[in-house]
């Protein structure tokens, strides 16, 4: 598990430490304040060299322009992820943690790409020779680098810019990593909650396992008359970002298959939830949020899920929210529970301050 994390020149944080980080992180504050910055670091840090996740968090967030006339080619407007939007040459952020006492790192950089101009064909110059005339070398563009340290361990990743400082997202897409070398499992529930397809891509992954009873239980506690859940579309269906449908769940009290849609946008909440949990198993999770479409009275069972859950499978949460009815839920369980270094945090983050303030109680 993370202990620590300190974020430099990313986003809207120029530096900030997130202390005293236990199994279950609840981060609160009010809007713009930066908390979903934070999950979002710390999830580039989880991923290491793997910029498929970020590409998705860049895309939700519509940090992303077409380069071409024909709306095909999308690239990813890096600039965004540095602090004060601007990158030039030598630009960096740096996002650390400490995790099972080793230190571990992602340094993102914007380096240049030069050329010579007395060459016939503009032949690229990595400007570490003394032998050119500096007045007759120019910048041709920039690159993204990437360079992930764990003790020993170090990979490293360069990626060409556009003439508009864009990743293309098709570089994105065709790199891949080397299957010796797994990543941790990580899950990221954003406040819009999980699509359709991508609940049915993590119900196809714990299908016939004690996993999927444990989202049964999960669904349980919020109406006890869900008896079971199963997915029942094609995987050539097609859903709308908003769509509510692809599950049908069995009642107590019916013997119809009622679609999962017709239960509310809470049952769809927990749904997603416990999906991403179980499926982060010995992993991250994380959640922007995760009071989105809960009733209050509903808080505290959400928390004791994920609590139980977490513990079992070897997961580590880290959630927000600025709803007081949700971090004084997970406070009354904290208290009720054994808040070790291994525990329930709850931390206040405060827009221009370079700590979260840890508390537990009101």
């Amino acid at each position: 598990m993370l202990k620590t994390i300190k974020i430099e020149n990313f986003r809207g944080f120029q530096s900030f430490e997130l202390q005293k980080i236990g199994r279950v992180n609840l981060l609160v504050g009010k809007n713009n304040s930066g908390k979903t910055s934070i999950l979002e670091a710390i999830q580039l840090l989880c991923s290491r060299t793997n910029l498929e996740p970020l590409a998705e968090v860049m895309t939700n967030r519509g940090e992303y322009s077409w380069n071409d006339n024909q709306r095909k080619n999308r690239e990813l407007d890096i600039c965004h992820l540095f602090y004060a939007h601007e990158i030039q040459p030598d630009s960096k952020f740096c996002i650390s943690g400490m995790n099972d006492n080793i230190k571990e790192e992602i340094t993102v950089n914007i380096g240049a790409r030069y050329f010579h101009l007395d060459d016939d064909f503009g032949k690229e110059f990595n400007g570490e020779s003394s032998s050119f005339n500096e007045s007759s070398i120019q910048i041709k563009g920039l690159n993204l680098g990437i360079n992930w340290t764990r003790g020993e361990e170090t990979e490293i990743l360069t990626f060409p810019l556009s003439n508009n400082s864009g990743l293309d997202l098709g570089y994105v897409q065709r790199f891949r990593r080397n299957g010796k070398n797994p990543l941790p499992n990580t899950q990221f529930v954003t406040s819009s909650s999980l699509g359709t397809e991508k609940m049915i891509e993590l119900f196809d992954q714990i299908a016939l396992t004690p996993e999927e009873k444990l989202v049964e239980q999960a669904l349980h506690r919020i109406d006890s008359k869900i008896q079971r859940i199963a997915p029942v579309s094609s995987r050539k269906s097609r859903y709308s970002l908003d769509s509510r449908g692809g599950f049908r769940v069995l009642l107590s009290d019916s013997n119809q298959r009622v679609p999962i849609g017709s239960m509310g946008d809470g049952i769809w909440r927990i749904l997603g939830l416990a999906l991403a949990t179980v499926c982060a198993k010995d992993g991250y999770l994380f959640v922007d949020e995760i009071d989105t479409g809960l009733h209050f009275t509903a808080m505290s069972d959400m928390w004791k899920l994920i609590w139980e859950t977490t513990k079992r499978l070897n997961v580590q949460v880290f959630a927000t929210t600025h709803n007081s009815d949700c971090w004084t839920s997970l406070a009354s369980i904290a208290q009720q529970e054994d808040a070790n270094e291994d525990g329930i945090r709850i931390h206040r983050i405060e827009k221009g301050k370079e700590t979260s303030v840890f508390f537990l109680t009101l």
